[in-house]
């Protein structure tokens, strides 16, 4: 048996209850309209998944930062060596 295509699959979603201010309330729903948006909860997921990016960008760079703040006086030179032939053989960023 085939499953028409022309259907738009869904992701499966929870539902929930939230109580917001209505400041709040207000605020999505100008977003909403604003962006023409289906729902609000359209506009809470985007918001969410925005949050859940900056959180992991934040998570990624604290990690970069304490991986070259461990690194010896000797490997920072390394590094740094490596960095100036990289720029030196592609000096377009490899674009």
């Amino acid at each position: 048996m085939m499953v028409p295509t022309s259907r738009k699959r869904t992701a499966h979603k929870a539902k929930k209850s939230y109580t917001l201010s209505p400041e709040s309330v207000a605020f999505l729903e100008t977003v909403r309209k604003k962006r023409r948006a289906r729902s609000v909860s359209s506009i809470l997921e985007e918001i969410v998944q925005a949050a859940r990016r900056d959180q992991g960008r934040a998570t990624l760079e604290r990690a970069v930062s304490d991986y070259y703040s461990s690194l010896s006086r000797q490997e920072t030179e390394e590094q740094s060596a490596w960095g100036d032939f990289a720029l030196r053989e592609f000096p377009d960023g490899g674009a």
